[in-house]
């Protein structure tokens, strides 16, 4: 899994003119599924989402987590994370899971940050042509790769 995380003021997704998910302080996630993830490495990366102090203190310190501040998340799909564009002009996807994997991964990833927060997350609609509208906060802005936990 491949998530860009970015700190907001305030984040929302529209589809077809109506709003599926809006947050005001929190995280906008962007996920990306491939293939052959794993219910440990989404384990992993909910973890590190619900813990990762990336909210200033009273100090103006990055010290605070998601859960510190009362913040909300908006999850969105997004298979682009795994664009491929060594070869050519036009991206390839072939590493991005298909829709059947992808989106129970996507649906669970928001039930087990819901239980974590013990708060609703705000979601995006899988697989629509969604506009995303947000104001970054910082900014602060942090790609994780499940595939390398070692560096994050």
């Amino acid at each position: 899994m491949r998530a860009v995380i970015q700190r907001v003021t305030k984040a929302s997704c529209t589809v077809e003119g109506k709003c599926t998910g809006a947050i005001e302080k929190g995280l906008l996630v962007l996920l990306g599924v491939e293939e052959n993830d794993s219910q440990q490495e989404m384990e992993w990366l909910a973890q590190k989402l619900a813990n990762l102090r990336i909210f200033s203190d009273e100090h103006g310190l990055m010290n605070k987590s998601i859960r510190d501040v009362d913040g909300n998340i908006l999850l969105i799909s997004q298979f682009t994370l795994f664009a491929h564009t060594k070869k050519g002009n036009r991206p390839s996807f072939i590493q991005a899971a298909k829709p059947a994997t992808a989106e129970p991964f996507y649906l669970q990833m928001g039930t087990m940050l819901s239980t974590l927060l013990q708060k609703k997350v705000q979601m995006g609609m899988f697989g629509a042509d969604m506009q995303i509208d947000l104001c970054n906060d910082g900014p602060v802005t942090i790609i994780m790769n499940t595939k390398d936990k070692d560096n994050f």
